[in-house]
């Protein structure tokens, strides 16, 4: 079984940044991909960032491209989403992602373990 644990989220004015961070527990992280997903009220969940096992390789939704940047720290067990530039449709519930893959992913279906979500809330 796999932890994961959201942390960063909060509420801030469009423009500014946060830093996002999900710590993993419970089995070989650094064999995974691993992803960030959001939520906005009344939408579905989609893709934001993924990111291979061991960093090299990327993939962004194209509205945050260029804002946020994924990263993982495997000796911590970390997978971190810094975002800048934010703006109101930012705003949601964002998720970190485990896949079952080491190749990063875009499709949620790959990524079995969730963690709880943390809210990010971008004000105009």
């Amino acid at each position: 079984q796999v932890q994961l644990v959201e942390s960063g989220g909060g509420l801030v004015q469009a423009g500014a940044s946060l830093r996002l961070s999900c710590t993993a527990s419970g089995r070989v992280f650094s064999w995974y991909a691993m992803g960030w997903f959001r939520q906005a009220p009344g939408k579905e969940r989609e893709f934001v960032a993924s990111i291979n096992w061991n960093g090299g390789s990327t993939d962004y939704q194209d509205s945050v491209k260029g804002r946020f940047t994924i990263s993982r720290d495997n000796a911590k067990n970390t997978v971190n989403l810094q975002m800048i530039s934010l703006k109101p449709e930012d705003t949601a519930v964002y998720y970190c992602a485990a896949s079952g893959l080491s190749t990063a992913t875009r499709m949620k279906s790959q990524y079995p373990y969730w963690g709880q979500g943390t809210q990010v809330t971008v004000s105009s």
